[in-house]
C-alpha cells in the first residue's frame, strides 16, 4: 500500500470502526479512538511533503492496480503541484474538527466522528484520483456523509437542507457522468485522465464538454447563479459539518475546473472564459452586497465564501501563471479562514444558543481571550497582509490587472466589501458595552478551544507571512497546464 492510499484508507478504516463498535455509554473511549484516528491520519500524509519533489509537474506517488477490468477502470492514485496541498488540507481540518466536536457532541459520538472519518478520506481520493470513474465515485460519495452530518446533526429545518444539499449536487453530476462515458467512448475505452487530456476533440465537442463538467463543478463551488443552497445548507448543518463543507468540499468543484474542464477542453475553456470571469466577478461583487444585510452570522459567512469562491474561479480563467497560482492559494488559505470563521461562530453557539448578530454585543469583555482569536480570523477574511486571506486575492487580482486592467479593478474594489461586511459583523458582536444578559455570564475558551483555534491561527499568520513553500510545490504544474492549454488551441 503506497503513501496515497494510506492517506485515503486510514481515516476511513477509523471511521468505519466507530461505526461497528461505537457506543454512547463509551462515549469518552469513542472521542478519543476518533482523535487517535484523526492524528494519524494527518501524520500518514506529511510523508509525501517530505518527499515530494519540486521541478517536475509530472504526477508523484502514483498507484496502479486494476478494478473493473471489463471497463478498463483502475485504481490510479497519484499527486502533482495542482492537487498536493489539498490532501494535508483535508487531514489538518479534518483533526481540528475532531477538536471542536470533544464536548458538543454527546448522542451518537461514533457516527458524528466516523461520518467525518469517512468523509476525509473519500475527500483525499477526490484530489489523488487519476481514474475519471474513480474520480467520479470518490466525488459522489462525499455527498452520503455530508447529507447524514446536516440531517442528523443539523438544526430545526436539517432535512430540508441535507436534501437541498444533495439534490444540487446530485443533479450536476449526472451531467458529468453523461461526459465521462462520451469521452471514455472517444478515447478507445479508457477512463485514463492522462490519456483525455491528449484527445484531439473538436470545437463543439469541447463546448458540450465544458458545459457538462460546469453543471457538476460550478454548483459544488458554488458560482453565482448555482450558489443559493449554500446558505441554507451552512445555516443548518452543525459547526463541524459547515467548517468541512466550506474547507474543503467547495474546493472540490473548483479542482474539477483544473483537472477536467481546462486540460481536456481548453479551447472552449478559452471559448467561455469571458462567462466565467463574469460570472465570477457577480459573485464577487453582488454576493459581496448580499452578504452585507445578513443578520445570521452564518449565513454572512456563507455567502462570504461564495465571494471568496469567485477569486479562485476568476484567477482560473485569466490563463496566466500568476492566476492560476493565486487561485489554488485563495483556496488553501479560504480552507483556514473560512474554516475558522463557522469554528468561532460555533463556539458563540454552544454558550449563547443563537447566531443572531442582534443577539451579542460586548463580547470582548466577557471572552477577550476568544475575540483577539476572531479578530485574527476577520482579518484574514478581510484579506489584512500578513495573513493568509491576502495572498491569494492579491495574486489573482495582479493576474486579472495583467489580463484586463477593468476586471482587475472590478475584483480589487470587491476587497472593499469584504473588509465591510466583516468588520460590520465584528463590531457588532465583539465590540462595544454589553447589554445582553447572555453576554454578561459567558466563559471565556477552554483548553480545548484554545488548541483549535490556536492550530488554525498558526496556519493563517504561517501562510500570510511565509506563502512560498506553498506556490513552489505548485509552480511546476501550474505552468504545464498553461503550456498544454495553450499549445492545443485549434487552428
Amino acid at each position: 500500500m503506497g503513501l496515497l492510499s494510506l492517506a485515503i484508507w486510514t481515516p476511513i478504516v477509523f471511521g468505519t470502526i466507530l461505526l461497528a463498535i461505537g457506543r454512547d455509554e463509551h462515549a469518552k473511549a469513542v472521542r478519543w479512538f476518533a482523535l487517535a484516528g484523526a492524528f494519524i491520519s494527518l501524520l500518514v500524509t506529511l510523508p509525501l511533503y517530505g518527499s515530494f519533489q519540486y521541478d517536475t509537474s509530472a504526477m508523484q506517488f502514483v498507484e496502479k492496480a486494476s478494478w473493473i477490468s471489463r471497463f478498463n477502470i483502475n485504481y490510479h492514485l497519484g499527486l502533482d503541484g495542482i492537487s498536493f496541498w489539498f490532501v494535508l488540507l483535508t487531514a489538518f481540518i479534518t483533526l481540528v474538527v475532531v477538536i471542536s466536536a470533544w464536548e458538543v457532541i454527546e448522542e451518537r459520538v461514533n457516527q458524528y466522528m466516523g461520518a467525518f472519518l469517512i468523509l476525509s478520506g473519500l475527500m483525499i481520493g477526490v484530489f489523488s484520483a487519476l481514474d475519471a470513474m474513480l474520480f467520479f465515485v470518490f466525488f459522489e460519495a462525499t455527498l452520503i456523509p455530508m447529507y447524514l452530518i446536516i440531517g442528523i446533526w443539523g438544526g430545526p429545518n436539517k432535512i430540508y437542507a441535507a436534501f437541498k444539499f444533495f439534490l444540487y449536487t446530485l443533479l450536476g453530476s449526472l451531467l458529468m457522468l453523461v461526459a465521462l462515458v462520451y469521452l471514455y467512448r472517444e478515447s478507445g475505452g479508457s477512463f485514463d485522465l492522462a490519456t483525455w487530456h491528449k484527445l484531439p476533440l473538436g470545437m463543439n465537442a469541447q463546448t458540450l464538454l465544458f458545459f457538462a463538467f460546469f453543471a457538476a463543478f460550478a454548483v459544488k463551488v458554488p458560482m453565482w447563479p448555482v450558489h443559493t443552497w449554500l446558505p441554507d445548507v451552512h445555516v443548518e448543518a452543525p459547526t463541524g459539518g459547515s467548517a468541512v463543507l466550506a474547507a474543503i468540499m467547495l474546493k472540490l468543484g473548483a479542482y474539477g475546473f483544473l483537472r477536467f474542464s481546462m486540460p481536456i477542453a481548453p479551447d472552449a475553456s478559452r471559448e467561455w472564459a469571458w462567462l466565467m470571469i463574469a460570472l465570477s466577478l457577480v459573485a464577487v461583487v453582488y454576493v459581496g452586497l448580499v452578504a452585507l444585510v445578513q443578520q445570521d452570522m452564518k449565513k454572512l459567512v456563507a455567502y462570504s465564501s461564495v465571494a471568496h469562491m469567485g477569486f479562485v474561479t476568476l484567477g482560473f480563467f485569466v490563463f496566466n501563471d500568476l492566476g492560476v497560482a493565486g487561485g489554488i492559494v485563495q483556496m488553501i488559505a479560504h480552507g483556514f479562514v473560512s474554516g475558522a470563521m463557522f469554528l468561532c461562530i460555533g463556539v458563540l453557539y454552544d454558550r449563547v444558543h443563537s447566531r443572531q448578530i442582534d443577539s451579542y454585543g460586548g463580547v470582548v469583555n466577557t471572552m477577550p481571550k476568544f475575540a483577539a482569536f476572531a479578530l485574527l480570523f476577520a482579518m484574514a477574511n478581510c484579506g489584512l497582509p500578513g495573513t493568509a486571506g491576502f495572498v491569494g486575492e492579491w495574486m489573482v487580482i495582479l493576474a486579472a490587472i495583467k489580463a484586463n486592467f477593468w476586471v482587475g479593478l472590478a475584483a480589487a474594489s470587491a476587497l472593499i466589501f469584504g473588509a465591510a461586511y466583516t468588520l460590520w459583523m465584528f463590531k457588532r458582536v465583539y465590540l462595544g458595552p454589553v447589554t445582553k444578559d447572555e453576554v454578561r455570564t459567558l466563559q471565556d475558551i477552554n483548553g480545548r478551544e484554545i488548541v483549535m483555534l490556536s492550530l488554525l491561527a498558526a496556519a493563517v499568520l504561517y501562510m500570510g507571512i511565509f506563502p512560498k513553500p506553498f506556490t513552489d510545490v505548485m509552480d511546476a504544474s501550474v505552468a504545464d497546464l498553461l503550456k498544454h492549454v495553450a499549445l492545443t488551441k485549434l487552428n
